[in-house]
């Protein structure tokens, strides 16, 4: 083991294989030790394929238990040979707090939804996750909660109020990033697609978020452990799934997106010149 530790901050199961599983993957082989902290068990979410279609909430309600298994199975293919996986882990305890779903409806107003939870709750539930890791990198979400879901949202407020607690307890600060996707990168990998999958459909310019490259503060090569994070968005398969090609996904509404061999992140707590590890300038 390196000495390295990267605390990496998600909404629900699968957020980490689609936005971060690359970053998981390499710095796992690169011997750091990596905690994935999920908020929610993704209770909420829609469900491809018919197999598992009545563990959804306005049926079985069992898609959280579910998921939790999907996450096991992806922490696992992010992880080299020879290494025990990270266990997965949730804010409170798996269950504490539910997936919120989209904004105005009528799961968002569940006394367990993560949005309905006090602020002060989370942030010190968060706090205690950092302080007990005491990890050097943290890894969280955008302002715009990537593309707006309120737990996403929730993720980086909540994000902004414990990081300082916990900096104040342990005495030193993070390097903080949000993880976001580069434009030109997002543009080359859509330009890359060849043939769509039956039912599938090529985003509406602008349909998919993403930064303008100089707004990009790291660029994270990910092309050594690609074939694992393929692996990893395939676990996820009442919520994913990877075109023939391996090079593609897409989620419920049949969106096709590349799957990018870099990740990209905005430095939050340092303005400095674009990095190619988030460990950058560490010890």
């Amino acid at each position: 083991m390196s000495g390295r530790r990267l605390l990496v901050l998600h909404a629900h199961p699968d957020d980490e294989s689609i936005m971060t599983g690359g970053t998981i993957a390499r710095y796992l082989a690169d011997g750091a030790d990596v905690r994935v902290l999920t908020f929610t068990l993704g209770e909420e979410g829609e469900v491809i394929g018919e197999r598992w279609a009545h563990l959804i909430a306005d049926e079985a309600d069992q898609l959280g238990g579910y998921r939790i298994a999907e996450l096991t199975t992806a922490l696992a293919a992010l992880t080299p040979p020879g290494r025990e996986p990270p266990a997965p882990r949730f804010l409170g305890g798996a269950g504490r707090w539910r997936d919120s779903g989209m904004a105005g409806t009528p799961s968002a107003e569940h006394p367990r939804a993560l949005a309905q939870a006090a602020a002060a709750d989370l942030a010190a539930a968060l706090t205690e996750e950092i302080v007990d890791f005491d990890p050097q990198v943290i890894v969280t979400y955008d302002a715009a909660g990537t593309y707006g879901h309120p737990d996403h949202r929730r993720v980086h407020e909540i994000s902004r109020l414990a990081v300082p607690q916990a900096a104040e307890r342990l005495g030193h600060d993070f390097k903080v990033y949000e993880s976001v996707t580069g434009r030109s990168a997002l543009e080359a990998g859509l330009a890359a697609i060849g043939d769509v999958p039956a039912g599938w459909r090529r985003p509406e310019p602008g349909e998919l978020p993403s930064y303008p490259d100089e707004q990009v503060s790291a660029e994270l090569d990910v092309s050594g452990v690609y074939r694992r994070k393929v692996d990893a968005l395939a676990a996820h398969a009442t919520q994913i799934t990877v075109a023939p090609s391996g090079t593609e996904f897409a989620l419920s509404n049949d969106i096709i997106q590349p799957i990018l061999p870099t990740e990209h992140f905005l430095r939050v707590d340092a303005d400095g010149g674009r990095e190619t590890d988030l460990f950058a300038g560490l010890p």
